[in-house]
């Protein structure tokens, strides 16, 4: 990989992990479309690690308030109650499933759901998900995250365990869930990220071992990558928030189907190899 496919994908994954759009389905799409060898999944855990960090800061008082919360009922009972210390079992409830999942299908995950073709279905049919969940809500009431149950942790968790396929979308498909469960836009989004956290941070860690070795990019690529993912992650997540608070999923719900649609169009045409090799 070469550090200027390395800034672009960085680019992309910065632009792409918090909106519902499916941040590994195009950066392995624009790989495909420029002829560059699929940067593979360690390659894209690795700069997630960048986009979280965003979260990590961009979050830091309320995640500080959950982490010291959720400890504080370890030992005080009276502190169980916390809405805080709750939010902190929930993360934890919600994040088993991709963790269960992800181990299970790992070879898969790395291989044959990476396949364009899977890529461009999964990108309409859960865009249609979304635009469905989108116009359920809005005849509901509006839910306020701090009336999230221990239940709907764990519809969040398997939601969230679907962005293991390049497609569906890590923030599309809880966010979804969060909207047909009647949480506002803002509430499911937030909790989205949360969710996030533990998931991203572990996956990235268990694939820093790979970067440099085999197939996947050498560390300063990577890394170069990471950083912008970050930079340009962190002014994504303020504009996201911003942008649901008075408006709708639409505009994301169409251009998923019109990017599927694309690509499916352009591997039926054999424009794009749809089972491109790892990265060199």
């Amino acid at each position: 990989m070469s550090w200027f496919e390395a800034a672009l994908l960085g680019l992309v994954q910065g632009l792409t992990e918090f909106l519902p759009i499916s941040s590994s389905a195009h950066l392995r799409v624009v790989s495909a479309l420029a002829g560059w060898s699929d940067p593979g999944s360690a390659f894209t855990a690795v700069t997630q690690l960048g986009t979280e960090t965003a979260v990590l800061i961009y979050f830091r008082r309320d995640i500080a308030s959950i982490v010291s919360a959720w400890t504080a009922s370890l030992f005080v009972p009276e502190r169980r109650k916390d809405p805080d210390a709750r939010m902190g079992w929930f993360v934890i409830v919600g994040t088993v499933p991709i963790a269960v999942l992800g181990a299970a299908f790992q070879h898969p995950i790395e291989t044959s759901l990476r396949d364009l073709r899977i890529t461009g279905t999964v990108l309409i049919l859960f865009g249609l998900v979304l635009g469905v969940a989108d116009r359920s809500r809005a005849v509901r009431y509006a839910k306020p995250i701090s009336e999230l149950s221990l239940p709907h942790a764990v519809i969040y968790g398997f939601a969230q365990s679907l962005a293991l396929i390049p497609g569906v979308s890590r923030s599309g498909g809880t966010v979804s869930a969060g909207l047909f469960l009647g949480y506002s836009r803002e509430a499911a989004a937030r909790y989205s990220f949360l969710l996030a956290v533990p998931a991203v941070l572990a996956s990235g860690g268990l694939e820093l071992a790979k970067i440099g070795e085999g197939p996947s990019p050498a560390w300063g690529p990577t890394l170069l990558a990471t950083v912008i993912a970050f930079a340009v992650g962190y002014a994504a997540i303020a504009w996201f928030l911003k942008y649901i608070s008075h408006n709708s999923f639409t505009p994301f719900v169409v251009y998923r189907v019109l990017v599927g649609a694309a690509i499916i169009a352009l591997v039926a045409a054999g424009a794009l190899d749809p089972s491109a090799g790892p990265a060199g």
